[in-house]
């Protein structure tokens, strides 16, 4: 992970907006330049802080009022929000929400958690530029039909087709075998205990992990598979079109031509 300022997709800010803390520099969002090489944020959440802390009240609420749109950023302070780089598991309990508002968050990863959230018709991320990649778990959201993404943000995008991180071979060592102690340099996630896929718990020799872009809800999204057999792996989808088309394991993989050259 490079870590400094990105210059943000023009038609996202004022100009002479001045970079904030949840701008980064994985690849450049303004020209198809893309790089040979990016990797995931290693950011791991610190549950102590008072922002996440803040922030698993706020769930909380929502869920005991079964209210239907969640704008939990909007209740933070800035600093609190600046230390909030994920959401909670307890994010699944949200069934009765059918709006998810995370404008201008400094996440860098959506938990699997998502898909629980069955109620989901609209999601709004927009601006978080942080965020290049979200998990597959989100396509259980069956009712999602409205997204708002900064798009130049992600994985893959048509407009300056970045590179994916490359995913490496399934776990050899008992250390990284330990499913309560991902590290996020090396699968992108913290939590990847269950099958994106099937939802079965996920053996030590994964999880088998595969990149995949599909359409979901308004946006085509860079979707982060863990599954928990090859055999989930080649169930997956084709990808959408003018993506590519098969799962893959990024790095130095084939992309069509940016519609921006």
């Amino acid at each position: 992970m490079i870590r400094g300022n990105h210059r943000d997709d023009a038609s996202d800010r004022a100009p002479g907006r001045r970079a904030s803390p949840r701008d980064c520099s994985c690849f450049d969002q303004t020209r198809p330049r893309p790089r040979a090489r990016v990797g995931f944020h290693t950011e791991q959440q610190d549950t102590s802080a008072p922002g996440w802390r803040h922030l698993l009240e706020l769930v909380d609420e929502a869920v005991a009022d079964g209210r239907e749109e969640f704008r939990p950023l909007a209740e933070l302070t800035p600093e609190e929000r600046r230390q909030v780089i994920t959401l909670p598991a307890g994010i699944a309990r949200l069934t009765a929400v059918k709006h998810l508002v995370l404008y201008g968050s400094n996440l860098v990863r959506i938990p699997p958690a998502i898909g629980g959230m069955t109620s989901l018709e609209e999601f709004t991320p927009y601006t978080s530029y942080r965020l290049h990649w979200f998990p597959y778990e989100i396509t259980r959201c069956r009712k999602l039909t409205r997204s708002t993404v900064s798009t130049r943000a992600l994985y893959g995008n048509y407009k300056v087709r970045p590179p994916f991180p490359r995913l490496r071979p399934s776990p050899d060592s008992a250390a990284e075998r330990d499913p309560s102690n991902r590290d996020p340099r090396r699968w992108g996630t913290t939590d990847a205990h269950r099958c994106s896929v099937c939802d079965r718990v996920i053996e030590q020799d994964g999880p088998h992990q595969a990149w995949i872009s599909l359409r979901v809800a308004t946006d085509v999204l860079p979707l982060l598979v863990n599954a928990c057999s090859p055999a989930c792996v080649a169930a997956l989808p084709a990808g959408a079109q003018d993506y590519i088309p098969t799962p893959h394991r990024g790095g130095l993989v084939d992309q069509p031509a940016s519609d921006y050259d």
